[in-house]
């Protein structure tokens, strides 16, 4: 069975803000999203929303999809 997308997500999330050096609360502070929410994301919680993806992806100046290349 194919593991959880969300969950491939999240770690994709995870790995792109720890290269940047960044903590949760740093990246939630950038992107105005609660570093509660980005946690859930970050573990494969939380189905999120496209305009979040936007949000996260512009706040770490990448491509929305690279957070999808799991």
């Amino acid at each position: 069975m194919q593991e959880d997308p969300r969950k491939l997500f999240g770690r994709r999330l995870a790995s792109l803000r720890k290269e940047r050096g960044w903590s949760q609360e740093r990246l939630a502070l950038e992107s105005g999203i609660a570093r509660s929410y980005l946690g859930g994301i970050e573990r494969g919680q939380r189905n999120v929303a496209l305009l979040n993806i936007c949000k996260i992806a512009d706040t770490l100046e990448v491509d929305p999809a690279e957070l999808f290349r799991f």
